[in-house]
């Protein structure tokens, strides 16, 4: 028998420790303990979360198990005092024992209201509270779209106040507005609506109303999480909160685009009232209509009095029209002939000038290296003069051409200026197979200035011939006689007369007039049938 005492049973050090843990399991079991939770850093990479508790007095760590700490409603944080509940049990492997939480819930209103002032600090450092950030609702939504619960009142006074301040079409997202799926089914409703295509099968609304009616801090906890809060901030589409009555307020409340005191007043937010808005529009048109023809009469005045001020279109044309014959007057074939003889004449001087001028000049300059060539004999200066006088050449060459274009572009202008009379002169009509009439030398215009019996003149384009003009009983061959030719005799006015009296007599049948050649004269008749 050992001094120790061989009555005292021996134990490994795993007996104890098992032992140990059965006792404080099957003495404690399920518990509730109420602490501050401390040492939290975040999960670990493994997904568990380890932390203590402690009070005043103690402290007992802690554990959540990945799975569990997935479900959780309310995530731990550092220094939330809360109440957590779960089974007490030991850890052999460093001799301490810990608790395995399943459940945490704030310890009291004070513990929620401070964990939701902390996300409310959280959430305004990162600016989602900031107003420049929201995005204004649509005076006139064609689609609604409602996250609140399908069964309540809330959906049914929404649809109410719609329905008689505007009809709009509404779909509704069903949630739960409380419990542990709250913030999860509210987040992806407005998430869901987001995703929908604008032009698809289901319409995309144009605003988002997420309503639930009053209760308590606890009712209300959903629209405090995060999760919600992150799916307001990121949504495209206009959120208008209306959860609670008008003194409830959630962190949905803030970063909402819109807050409304109670679901109702979301409604009367979201859209205006038909019958005010039909009376507005029709006080407008009228306005706009008087309006209208105010000024259309105020115009109308303005231009009558601006007409009365303006001159006539003739009095306007006088002077334009009197520049324009002077300016024609000036423009005359002869002047234009003038002008080009002149220029012809200008040109064959410059032509003459510019050769005698290049002639003299290129002698000057062979007689000036002629008198240099022979004063320098070396080789220098031969090279020398062997450069000048390509330089010369040259330049000579280029004088050469330069005289050369410039007699081309005279040239070239009187050219056009000859196109130019060519294109303006009567000549050019003459030559198309008109004739140029006159009487007693100036033109004839008009048949009302020739009378019968009138000797007129005919020019054609290669000479001039006379003719005496007929009455409406005389034939066409005795109109258009012909009495002479330019540059030949003529016949005397009485023979004239004579010869016109014998073609206005009948003709006998089968006879042909006779003419004899005037005599010294050289030309033949002037009238046959």
């Amino acid at each position: 028998m050992s001094e120790s005492g061989s009555n005292i049973s021996e134990y490994t050090v795993s007996e104890i420790a098992g032992a140990v843990k059965r006792t404080v399991e099957e003495t404690f079991g399920y518990v509730r303990i109420r602490g501050e939770i401390t040492g939290f850093r975040g999960p670990h990479s493994s997904g568990h979360a380890y932390f203590a508790l402690k009070d005043e007095k103690a402290r007992i760590d802690a554990v959540i198990w990945r799975g569990q700490y997935a479900k959780l409603k309310i995530k731990p944080e550092e220094g939330l005092e809360v109440i957590a509940s779960g089974k007490l049990t030991t850890f052999p492997g460093s001799s301490k024992y810990q608790v395995v939480i399943d459940r945490i819930e704030p310890a009291g209103v004070g513990a929620l209201m401070a964990l939701i002032e902390e996300r409310k600090k959280k959430f305004a450092a990162e600016g989602l509270f900031d107003a420049d950030r929201k995005i204004p609702i649509p005076y006139l939504p064609k689609v609604i779209g409602v996250v609140t619960s399908p069964t309540g009142a809330v959906i049914r006074d929404i649809m109410h106040r719609l329905r008689d301040r505007f009809p709009t079409h509404v779909l509704v997202w069903p949630v739960r507005v409380q419990g542990d799926k709250c913030g999860d089914e509210v987040a992806a409703a407005i998430n869901g609506f987001n995703a929908l295509e604008p032009g698809g099968k289901i319409p995309r609304p144009d605003t988002i109303i997420v309503a639930r009616g009053g209760g308590s801090l606890e009712d209300l906890w959903g629209f405090h999480d995060e999760v919600v809060v992150r799916a307001v901030a990121a949504s495209t589409i206009p959120v208008i909160s209306a959860v609670g009555h008008e003194t409830d307020w959630t962190l949905i409340d803030y970063v909402a685009d819109l807050r409304a005191p109670t679901p109702t007043g979301a409604a009367e937010k979201a859209v205006p009232v038909r019958s005010d808005l039909i009376a507005t529009t029709g006080d407008l048109g009228s306005r706009s209509s008087t309006a209208m023809a105010r000024m259309l009469e105020l115009l109308r005045t303005k231009f009558r009095a601006a007409e009365r001020g303006l001159p006539s279109p003739q009095e306007i044309l006088a002077q334009p029209g009197q520049r324009l014959d002077l300016a024609s007057a000036r423009l005359s074939p002869q002047r234009l002939q003038q002008h080009l003889d002149l220029l012809r004449q200008s040109l064959s001087s410059l032509a003459g000038r510019n050769s005698t001028a290049l002639e003299i000049h290129t002698q000057s300059k062979r007689g000036q290296l002629s008198t240099i060539t022979s004063r320098f004999r070396s080789e220098l200066i031969t090279q020398k003069t062997t450069l000048f006088r390509e330089r010369l050449q040259e330049r000579t060459a280029r004088l050469d051409r330069g005289c050369r274009q410039a007699l081309e572009n005279n040239r070239n202008r009187l050219d056009s200026a000859d196109r130019l009379l060519k294109t303006l002169s009567y000549q050019g009509v003459l030559q198309r197979g008109f004739a140029l009439v006159r009487k007693n030398g100036s033109p004839i215009q008009s048949v009302s200035g020739v009378s019968s019996g009138d000797v007129i003149e005919l020019e054609f384009h290669d000479g001039r011939t006379t003719a005496i003009a007929g009455e409406p009983g005389i034939s066409a061959k005795i109109q258009t006689a012909t009495v002479g030719v330019m540059g030949q005799s003529t016949i005397s006015a009485d023979d004239i007369s004579d010869k016109l009296q014998d073609l206005a007599k009948p003709k006998k049948r089968k006879q042909k007039a006779k003419s004899s050649p005037s005599k010294g004269s050289g030309q033949g008749s002037l009238f046959q049938d």
